[in-house]
């Protein structure tokens, strides 16, 4: 018994999840509610699936990278649950997770060569961004970008692309007459893509040190500077 957390993204989600089926979702993408939502909706799937916190094998978090604030809410949750339950914490990666997600079935006619690169704003024209293969294997390395027309050129010319997440439709205009990129309109991350991830590190009892666990952020923080008048 699983209970999996998002919210790396602008996405808040949480799914309960037994032997890696799903019992319970749920998620908003409301802006900026994670830190109000979280708890409730960690509260509400339990309830629903009618079991007890103690039951729970284990809590895995979304542990980047993404947004500073939401990576922060969510591993601080996740930590504190395991805590006060004795319980083991799994870390899984935000960027894979969400490639997982964006598999689909390929039809008879298309090419089996597809390949999948999630993004995650990171501000501007800057990225977080990774490729997998349909089978959610890395092909390239986890980075911060700043996207221009030369982006994925050595991948898109013998493979499809499919671009998805909220980094992606800002590239889009540099890609888009490209043949083989395909732009994924209402793709989001959610908390289900985790389930086959935390289920695997789980059965291979792959878990993080509690203590010394920290989300993985790819950029040190900066704090944008205050607004209200008087300060500097």
């Amino acid at each position: 018994m699983i209970l999996n957390i998002e919210t790396a993204t602008g996405v808040c989600s949480v799914a309960l999840a037994r032997d890696g089926q799903l019992l319970g979702l749920k998620e908003s993408n409301t802006k900026n509610s994670h830190a109000s939502v979280l708890t409730l909706f960690m509260d509400e799937v339990i309830k629903t699936a009618g079991i007890a916190l103690s039951e729970l094998d284990t809590i895995a978090v979304s542990e980047g990278p993404g947004s500073y604030t939401g990576l922060r809410i969510g591993v601080a949750a996740a930590k504190g649950l395991c805590y006060a339950l004795e319980k083991p914490l799994i870390g899984v990666s935000t960027l894979q997770a969400m490639a997982l997600g964006m598999v689909h079935p390929v039809p008879a006619d298309q090419p089996t060569h597809i390949l999948y690169c999630p993004m995650i704003d990171a501000r501007r024209m800057e990225v977080y961004c990774a490729i997998f293969d349909e089978k959610g294997k890395e092909i390239r390395e986890t980075r911060a970008e700043i996207i221009d027309e030369n982006s994925f050129m050595e991948y898109l010319g013998k493979n499809r692309i499919v671009f998805a997440g909220d980094g992606a439709l800002k590239c889009r205009p540099l890609f888009d007459k490209h043949p083989n990129a395909v732009f994924s309109e209402d793709f989001q991350a959610s908390a289900k893509f985790m389930i086959s991830l935390s289920e695997e590190k789980f059965s291979q009892k792959k878990f993080e040190d509690l203590a010394y666990f920290e989300p993985y952020y790819l950029k040190d923080f900066i704090a944008g500077k205050p607004r209200v008048k008087g300060l500097k």
